[in-house]
């Protein structure tokens, strides 16, 4: 979920680690604008459009940050990464997800990256690999702001798990004319907002006084983000490069997966401890 034109993969450089067969890894970013990832053995991030395929016809296989074409997702993963596998290697492969993924779109997601034959896969929330990519101190709350290009969502983290969430179906994509910028930081506050009004423990007000982290292509976006800290009367920052912090968390977990096996395990079950669902704004 991001602003970054379509076009060619944005080199966004990473570091690598020593090639075999057990420790190849997939760090995984599936966004309803771009799709992003990265593998063991590269040293830039592979940054395009997500697309069923190059050139006239192409589709797009999620919308809305809902897989709407399982198949058509797994021909674009096949198409970008199929190549980069080993030959008989299968990778760990760590797979980004909207906080507020319902059980059908894990199970999508799931389905589509089975073509890239992996032996695991591991699920995280967005806003915990984002989190991880700025190197958040975990032991306070935080409040994690993805600012997409079809989603925006609030995140609350309290001991790097997801107490609290929302989300609307509005992004950077969405502005024009009749839908000014204004308008996602109007919807942001609306989200911090009920979050205070049903949080009984103090730990939303206190992550927002300590500073809302932004993500996603809107993070660079001062006519969003600007608004936004005047109408939260609180402090915002915007994690190094946001457009990428998703995939770049997952590849750090990914490494600590393949360093330190027991230290990480599948988020699929770190949804929010209390009903938190929002209606589109």
């Amino acid at each position: 979920m991001t602003t970054t034109p379509a076009g060619s993969p944005t080199p966004t450089r990473h570091r690598t680690w020593p090639w075999c067969r057990r420790c190849y890894g997939i760090a995984l970013d599936l966004g309803s604008a771009r799709t992003r990832a990265w593998t063991s053995g590269r040293r830039t991030i592979l940054d395009v459009p997500t697309l069923t395929s190059p050139g006239p016809g192409a589709t797009c296989p999620i919308q809305r940050g809902t897989i709407v074409d399982t198949p058509g997702t797994a021909r674009m993963l096949d198409r970008l990464l199929g190549p980069h596998l080993p030959p008989c290697g299968q990778p760990l492969l760590i797979l980004t997800m909207p906080v507020l993924a319902g059980v059908a779109h894990r199970a999508e997601a799931r389905t589509a990256v089975e073509i890239l034959r992996p032996r695991a896969v591991l699920t995280v929330p967005t806003a915990r690999a984002v989190a991880v990519a700025a190197d958040a101190d975990l032991a306070q709350p935080l409040l994690v702001v993805d600012l997409g290009a079809h989603l925006t969502e609030v995140t609350l983290l309290v001991d790097g798990a997801v107490t609290d969430a929302r989300r609307t179906a509005l992004g950077t994509s969405d502005l024009d004319d009749l839908t000014p910028p204004a308008r996602i930081a109007e919807a942001v506050v609306a989200m911090v907002t009920a979050m205070l009004d049903e949080d009984r423990t103090l730990q939303t007000l206190g992550a927002l006084r300590r500073g809302a982290l932004l993500a996603g292509g809107g993070a660079l976006r001062a006519d969003i983000t600007r608004p936004l800290a005047e109408r939260l009367q609180a402090p915002v920052q915007h994690v190094r490069a946001p457009h990428t912090a998703g995939v770049r968390g997952a590849a750090r977990l990914l490494h600590a997966a393949h360093a330190h096996p027991s230290s990480v395990t599948d988020s699929d079950a770190a949804q929010p401890r209390r009903p938190a669902s929002a209606p589109a704004l």
